[in-house]
């Protein structure tokens, strides 16, 4: 449980802060006259920094410096989600201030929004809780998770913020794409899966607001209770089929325990350490999404590990080229290959291979 690790900017994120100070007074009149810039430490992709002035925080996030991947790194995207769920539903999003697109200020385009206070847990097992606290912890994430799927995606004003059908196919594609732009070396399981998945398309095409990398770690907890209060880091944001967000949330019950960085729970004693099973968690969304059943849940889990192994490839290629905004990103990528070993063994076992 902990505040992300604030750091001193990092030499390649730094950009002219009297700048950013004077565009900033310009649209928010509470600002004061000075104003601190720190950056978090974490996150493998958009440069994120806490801003203090006058007695308010603020978060400011923005593209990374240098050459990026087509279609990556949207922050206009995650600005435009962030503020049709602030304006049209009650799913926990920091307040947004503002957009600017005009790279002239600070280098790249960014968005401003509130600073929430709360509770971060980085991992699933959840060691710093009382066994007790865990599964209402948990519970509460997949409940915060089906209020997202519930979303009315037209009413929020978000219906061209993706296209409503195919999203698995496109995805697959697109995955498939970024991996073989930043791919380093030989990977016989995500060569496999990447002709296997295109041919297992789901039976029922869905469309919600899909988060895209939703886990504990994005997710603020008040205080004092079990209860989501901010959902942060929207980057990979679409409309796409809700059960992809939820086979996200459980890859760990497919990962090892113990393996730095993966955030595994295959090892643990679930049930003596008071966290709950896959098959609780899937039961949960369903009764809290009005679900009876899921159909080919292996599918899921397995494209969910290829998709991750390939968002951490990207970020070791970025390492290799000296511009990934976090300084563990060499060993992250290296991770890439045990994700893609796991969802070719989920695909080779098929539906009997998983609880659903």
């Amino acid at each position: 449980m902990n505040e992300p690790e604030l750091i001193d900017v990092l030499p390649a994120h730094r950009f002219d802060e009297a700048a950013l100070a004077q565009y900033l007074r310009q649209q928010l009149p509470e600002l004061g006259p000075e104003l601190k810039v720190r950056q978090f430490q974490g996150g493998q992709s958009n440069p994120t920094y806490l801003l203090e002035s006058a007695g308010r925080r603020y978060v400011l996030r923005k593209k990374p410096p240098g050459k990026v991947l087509p279609s990556a790194h949207m922050v206009e995207r995650e600005y435009k989600v962030i503020r049709a769920l602030a304006e049209h539903s009650s799913v926990p999003v920091p307040s947004v201030y503002l957009l600017c697109e005009d790279e002239s200020i600070i280098g790249t385009a960014f968005y401003l929004m509130d600073h929430v206070e709360g509770r971060i847990f980085s991992h699933p097992a959840l060691d710093e809780m009382p066994a007790a606290e865990r599964k209402p912890i948990h519970l509460a994430a997949i409940d915060t998770l089906a209020a997202l799927h519930q979303v009315d995606v037209e009413a929020a004003g978000l219906s061209d913020y993706g296209k409503a059908q195919g999203y698995f196919a496109r995805q697959v594609k697109r995955w498939s794409g970024q991996y073989q732009a930043s791919r380093t070396g030989d990977m016989p399981a995500m060569e496999n899966l990447m002709q296997w998945l295109p041919e297992q398309v789901p039976q029922r095409d869905e469309c919600a607001i899909a988060h895209g990398d939703y886990r504990l770690g994005n997710l603020i907890f008040a205080p004092g209770e079990a209860k989501v209060v901010a959902i942060l880091d929207w980057e990979l944001s679409t409309l796409g089929h809700p059960l992809a967000d939820l086979a996200y949330f459980c890859l760990p019950y497919h990962l090892p325990a113990g393996v730095d960085g993966l955030r595994g729970l295959v090892g643990i004693d679930l049930r003596a350490q008071g966290i709950p099973s896959e098959h609780e968690v899937l039961q949960r969304y369903c009764l809290k999404s009005g679900r009876d059943g899921i159909d080919d849940w292996h599918v899921f889990v397995a494209f969910s590990l290829f998709r991750l192994a390939a968002i951490l490839q990207g970020v070791y290629a970025r390492a290799l080229q000296g511009n990934a905004s976090n300084a563990d990103a060499l060993q992250v990528g290296q991770r890439a290959g045990l994700l893609a070993e796991a969802g070719w063994r989920i695909a080779q076992r098929g539906n009997s291979g998983v609880v659903a």
